[in-house]
């Protein structure tokens, strides 16, 4: 950029170059207690109807997932992400998400993201979940991020 003369910017002629904004700054992330209370919403609305079908309809019981956890828990959570990728996919909420006014974007583009992003993302919180590194590296980020929203490129955002 070439050098400004004091009398042109004094008189007005030349203009200020624009303050370039990180498109971050704009959004309006979610708290990290709005997530966890949209995650506890989703807990009772959504894995709790298909742990009662598991429990009971498909391993005939208690004792019956408790001899076999491992398939009892794989019966759970495919469903599960199945269940909230679909969710995902037709309206960028589950219901808790839905609940506390919350959705889910690509924060490349700031829309909706794609079936594979959202598929990936639920994978990706399946293995947050179990690390719990990823659940609770929000309490510590500014934009409150998990590390699936870093791994899949989404940001959770407050719906306008």
């Amino acid at each position: 950029m070439a050098k400004q003369r004091f009398r042109d910017v004094k008189q007005g002629k030349t203009t200020k170059p624009e303050s370039k904004q990180n498109p971050d700054q704009k959004r309006a992330y979610a708290s990290s207690g709005s997530k966890l209370k949209a995650f506890l919403t989703d807990a009772f609305m959504l894995v709790m109807p298909i742990m009662y079908i598991v429990f009971y309809l498909v391993m005939g019981g208690r004792e019956g997932f408790a001899e076999h956890k491992l398939l009892g828990w794989l019966y759970i959570l495919v469903p599960l992400v199945i269940v909230q990728t679909v969710f995902m996919f037709k309206t960028g909420q589950t219901p808790g998400y839905r609940a506390y006014s919350l959705t889910v974007i690509d924060e490349n583009t700031g829309e909706k993201p794609s079936l594979f992003i959202i598929l990936f993302r639920n994978l990706c919180a399946l293995l947050s979940f179990f690390t719990f590194f990823g659940w609770i590296l929000m309490f510590f980020r500014k934009d409150h991020k998990t590390l699936h929203d870093l791994l899949s490129r989404t940001a959770v955002v407050v719906k306008k």
